[in-house]
């Protein structure tokens, strides 16, 4: 079964986009079929994917939401095998205002993905940074949330108001939405306040913080411009590694999540078997003393 993770986060320069490309190319490594919908009209995923962004003939995620042509259509390959992505077009930015009338505008997303999602393991949806209709269509077509957060002063703030946007969602759009945890970015040991914030987050969200924590590293900030995930650009970089850990991370949490949900089933299912599953046995009744008499004459 798929797993649709919108990586969302409404600040900007948090790293959302370097950790959509790079876990999706990292997973993809791993021999995972990997589909990223790049929802965020700069198209960053996209170019950071080498996939031009200037090509009109071509159906992008922006025709997908609209109804304008089928998801199937707008599907490319990408430099990496097993990675596939539905790019973004300088279109998505009037997108908002033209579904503001749409029926069932918050689950134009979701009914377009539908078709294809079972193709892949991981489908991986890079948000713009806003919370704005783009966003809530992403959080209704997920499963669940990956938080790209980078330890700065204002990280918490920002984090509280993100938080309450799904509760939201999950209340009124989607009652499956899950958080599937937060992953601290721009990571720099050497500075005090990093190191401060990253223990608030950690204590202020017990169990839902990555292990795997993202540093600052050139080579991360270079891929890109090449158009390519850090791993094609340099895989012995720090920012690389980082993310195939992220990667083993993300793959594990799954596998025990599936081992506990078959668990769960598997106890109820026992729960609502009789007990023993046999009918007690009978002890046919004792003759009476008429038939007794009978047999003895």
């Amino acid at each position: 079964m798929s797993l649709v993770l919108a990586i969302v986060n409404q600040k900007g320069g948090v790293g959302k986009t370097t950790t959509a490309v790079n876990l999706a190319a990292s997973l993809a490594a791993q021999e995972k079929r990997v589909l990223v919908v790049d929802l965020d009209p700069q198209g960053n995923a996209t170019s950071g994917s080498g996939i031009a962004r200037d090509q009109d003939d071509r159906p992008t995620v922006y025709h997908a939401l609209l109804g304008e042509s089928d998801i199937h259509r707008a599907v490319l390959p990408t430099e990496v095998p097993n990675l596939f992505i539905v790019p973004a077009s300088a279109d998505l930015v009037g997108a908002e205002l033209e579904l503001v009338a749409a029926e069932a505008r918050e689950h134009r997303l979701r009914e377009a993905i539908a078709p294809i999602r079972d193709g892949y393991d991981y489908v991986l949806i890079d948000c713009p940074p806003s919370l704005g209709l783009l966003t809530i269509n992403a959080l209704v077509a997920a499963d669940r949330v990956l938080v790209p957060l980078q330890c700065e002063y204002y990280a918490l703030e920002g984090l509280s108001s993100l938080l309450r946007t799904i509760e939201a969602v999950r209340g009124n759009l989607n009652r499956t939405l899950q958080l599937e945890g937060v992953v601290l970015t721009m990571f720099d040991a050497r500075n005090n306040l990093a190191r401060q914030v990253m223990k608030n987050v950690q204590d202020h969200m017990p169990g839902q913080v990555y292990s795997t924590v993202i540093p600052r590293n050139v080579r991360l900030s270079e891929a890109p411009s090449h158009g390519q995930p850090a791993l094609l650009y340099d895989i012995e970089s720090k920012g690389a590694q980082s993310y195939l850990q992220l990667a083993n991370e993300l793959v594990e949490r799954q596998a025990s999540d599936q081992t506990a949900r078959q668990a769960s089933d598997q106890t109820a299912r026992q729960a609502s078997d009789p007990k023993g599953g046999h009918h007690a046995a009978t002890t046919p009744p004792a003759p009476d003393q008429d038939s007794k008499r009978a047999r003895r004459a």
